[in-house]
């Protein structure tokens, strides 16, 4: 039976942070990922972005993001819902990250035009969130970092309230004085997510790693594991309907909501698309659909809107007429119609700025838009067909400011978990874009450096 200083359960961003801070100690390290090799790295290879708390220019962000400002951009999202000790910690260590990251081979690009207006609060990675997986595996590697890869790990020895050995699928025994848990949710097993939010639940896409069957998570829960967050709450946001069922990642993700009208399969709306700037409130659209029929939505702009945003993975619906657009995306052209006129009839004069709040909003519609209401009269239309594209759950493991897991009769003297297995510890609801990297970078480090000290 092989034995390490520490086992690390998962492959992506906060695995791999807690494998290289633990490395870096001295310890003797193994990654068990379960993805085959071309797959590693779980939901981090579909990220772009990370947010960061900073006083002053640092690398490619601009002017000052303060630990105030970040918190209560975190409060609005979730409305209250965090750890507010938990989610400081993330805040204030998200500054020393960055440079942390760059020393570790993660290079930086300023924000792209379109992006999400993010270059004050968002550094964004050159070649996307697979080049930083590679970059840290590489990393991992020169360190000599034990990694196996196709290894699904299916129990953890919590024999006497500690950790001892990790069972994988085939049978193999690990064993480790320490552990560092990050394996994700458990958004890829169907059956979970059924049962946490009913038969709706089967129109929902994945579009993050089909790997993130919470397992591990289940494993830990069943041991006695506290647990932390509502099975029901995610990261899920709006994306192409045509997206596949698994994997789609980022480019699926449709960025036209707030110079759109959405409707519902009857043509209706059913919320307020210019509510907020869309890094604060992108991750609340795909629960709005998903309590819509069949869990479909449509975005519908026209020609003004184009060049606004980030263009689409597939291109969208076109059409001359609103009739003609209704009849190409299956909707009643009647009640597309007067949906729209009514909406023009509400938009009021005034200047228009995309990007920032500009109060352009609505007068006497019901539910209101409250920025960026132009009325929707320029031919060539547009139609974006919107599902739920659920990228992780919120319920996880219950951790210490320290990261270490709470059992049922108090820590667990040698257990650590980071990333998305614990991030609903900080996220109750809602999502603040590039706010997952941070969690799992911060408790990543912090876990690595935890379980390496304790295996020493």
């Amino acid at each position: 039976m092989a034995r390490y200083d520490v086992v690390i359960v998962g492959g992506g961003n906060a695995a791999l942070c807690a494998a290289i801070e633990a490395a870096e100690a001295g310890a003797r390290v193994i990654i068990l990922e379960s993805a085959p090799k071309h797959m590693r790295g779980g939901n981090s290879r579909h990220t772009r972005n990370f947010r960061c708390m900073h006083h002053g220019p640092l690398s490619v962000l601009t002017d000052t993001y303060d630990e105030d400002e970040y918190f209560d951009d975190l409060l609005r999202v979730t409305k209250g819902q965090t750890d507010p000790v938990l989610a400081r910690r993330a805040i204030r260590d998200s500054e020393a990250c960055l440079p942390w990251m760059e020393a570790h081979g993660v290079i930086f690009q300023g924000s792209l035009s379109g992006t999400l207006s993010l270059d004050r609060t968002n550094a964004f990675f050159l070649g996307g969130g697979k080049a930083l997986v590679n970059a840290y595996y590489a990393c991992a590697e020169d360190l000599g970092v034990t990694i196996r890869y196709g290894a699904e790990v299916v129990h953890v020895d919590l024999s006497e309230g500690r950790f001892h050995a990790v069972t994988l699928a085939d049978g193999t025994q690990i064993e480790g004085r320490a552990a560092v848990l990050a394996s994700g949710g458990f958004q890829a097993d169907l059956d979970w997510l059924t049962r946490a939010w009913g038969r709706e639940a089967a129109n929902f896409l994945i579009r993050g790693t089909p790997y993130n069957r919470g397992v591990v998570l289940r494993n830990l829960l069943d041991q006695g594991a506290q647990s932390v967050g509502d099975p029901t709450q995610c990261h899920c946001v709006a994306i192409d309907g045509r997206a596949p069922k698994f994997d789609g990642g980022i480019v699926t993700r449709l960025d036209c909501v707030p110079y759109a009208l959405v409707v519902n399969r009857d043509a209706q709306r059913f919320y307020d698309e210019g509510e907020d700037v869309w890094p604060k409130r992108y991750a609340i659209w795909g629960r709005l659909v998903a309590a819509q029929p069949d869990q479909i939505a449509y975005a519908i702009t026209d020609q003004k809107a184009q060049g606004l945003f980030m263009p689409p993975v597939f291109a969208p619906v076109k059409a001359d007429t609103l009739a003609g657009l209704a009849q190409a995306l299956g909707l009643p052209a009647a009640a597309l119609e007067a949906t729209v006129a009514q909406y023009n009839a509400a938009c009021q004069p005034g200047p228009f700025t995309p990007g920032a709040l500009d109060g352009l909003a609505t007068d006497g519609l019901a539910p209101p838009k409250t920025n960026w209401a132009r009325p929707l009269d320029t031919p060539p239309y547009y139609g974006y067909m919107l599902r739920p594209g659920v990228t992780f759950t919120y319920l996880g493991l219950r951790v210490s400011e320290r990261a270490q897991v709470q059992g049922a009769h108090g820590p667990l003297p040698n257990v650590w978990a980071a990333g998305e297995m614990m991030a609903g510890s900080i996220l109750g609801q809602g999502y603040l874009a590039g706010f997952g990297m941070t969690i799992g970078t911060v408790f990543g480090r912090i876990a690595g450096q935890e379980a390496a000290t304790h295996a020493r």
